[in-house]
């Protein structure tokens, strides 16, 4: 059987008076999931109101009785960011194998990931490096392997035996 949570009036008073005080949009939904749950809702009537599923419900409740309202107030989640090194660290990696691209050096995605690798102290994906090489505006560049506009060996062919023919 689910654990019942125990709520005092101070903590029910306190909820209320931020849910008039805060319009967030992302902290308002969150404290009403909270003061719905004190007033003796069950969680599926929560969420039907809220629009939260159950389980999130469960959750948002278990974290306030954990962590309390502050939680809820601080900015402690993670946001879009989370690289591991700064973008001027990223450029400054960059730097020494655009110097050996520009000798005429072959710079390939494991080289850079090992030294990347290296400079964070973990391993780090593929994807990772991708996501380094496009944000400073690297592309691929490899070196063909015949001219796009190269004439068939066909046409090469019959153009030598033309100028054989002529010379006679």
């Amino acid at each position: 059987m689910p654990k019942k949570h125990l709520f005092t009036e101070a903590e029910h008073t306190e909820v209320v008076k931020l849910l008039e005080r805060f319009t967030d949009a992302k902290l308002y939904p969150k404290l009403q999931v909270v003061q719905l749950k004190m007033e003796g809702y069950r969680n599926a009537e929560i969420a039907a109101i809220t629009k939260y599923s159950a389980s999130r419900v469960s959750s948002l409740v278990s974290v306030y009785v954990r962590k309390g309202l502050s939680y809820f107030m601080e900015e402690n989640r993670k946001s879009g960011n989370r690289r591991n090194i700064s973008f001027e660290e990223e450029a400054t990696l960059l730097a020494g194998f655009e110097e050996a691209a520009k000798k005429g050096m072959i710079v390939t995605v494991n080289d850079i990931r090992a030294a990347y690798d290296h400079l964070i102290g973990h391993k780090s994906s593929l994807g990772t490096i991708y996501k380094i090489l496009k944000r400073h505006k690297w592309r691929k560049i490899m070196p063909r392997s015949s001219h796009p506009k190269k004439a068939s060996d066909e046409a090469i062919d019959a153009s030598k035996k033309l100028t054989l023919n002529s010379k006679n």
